[in-house]
């Protein structure tokens, strides 16, 4: 058990699943997508859609899509905040299966162009669990590379060849594939800063299919 199983994070609102961890996946889901975002779809689940006004989930979700940490005080006027902003929003209550019940499926985009399904497991912890059509397992405590690359003998080893080369350090690193020898995806959680040049070469290695840097959440 940690500090925040016992106290909670320091946060804006009455629940640390429900605000708190809303609020971080937000800014996660921010920064899969690479920054600012325009036009939100947020699919709430279970306890995420009957908490949403209650507890604020609503507003910590979309707080969190403005980068705004779980202690921000604009969280509380989050949908006037993202009107001046020009970010427009949706909010559905849906049914998927499996899934934790603090769930919420991202469509961000103009035409939904990014999927993103997160979870608030506890504390004000978060975890996503699927970008698209992949699997992974990104936590924003650390600088995460999420690396969707071929399945074949050798090719993680290649990765963190490169990454120890470079006096990276793996904090951990979880590989998973929808069928064998086709496309996988790791996620590899670092103890440094990911450079530039790091990134360019890992980029460029044969059998790598893309490469993002999702910096860990403070």
């Amino acid at each position: 058990m940690s500090i925040f199983d016992v106290m909670g994070p320091i946060m804006i609102g009455p629940s640390s699943s429900h605000t708190a961890g809303a609020a971080r996946l937000g800014r996660l889901a921010r920064c899969i997508a690479g920054g600012d975002v325009e036009k939100a779809i947020l699919n709430l689940h279970g306890s995420f859609a009957t908490t949403r006004q209650g507890h604020g989930t609503d507003r910590a979700l979309l707080g969190g899509l403005m980068g705004f940490s779980p202690d921000d005080r604009r969280i509380r006027t989050a949908f006037q905040e993202a009107e001046e902003r020009g970010l427009s929003w949706e909010f559905r209550e849906v049914s998927l299966s499996g899934v934790h019940p603090n769930t919420v499926l991202f469509q961000l985009g103009d035409r939904g162009d990014i999927e993103i399904r997160g979870s608030s497991i506890g504390g004000g912890e978060v975890m996503v669990d699927r970008i698209d059509n992949y699997e992974v397992e990104i936590t924003g405590r650390y600088d995460t590379l999420w690396v969707v690359h071929e399945d074949r003998p050798g090719m993680v080893g290649n990765i963190t060849s490169a990454l120890g080369s470079h006096e990276i350090n793996i904090a951990s690193i979880r590989n998973m594939r929808r069928e064998k020898k086709g496309i996988a995806s790791s996620v590899i959680e670092l103890d440094q800063p990911l450079t530039d040049d790091i990134f360019d070469h890992l980029a460029a290695m044969a059998g790598i299919e893309f490469v993002r840097l999702i910096p860990a959440l403070n």
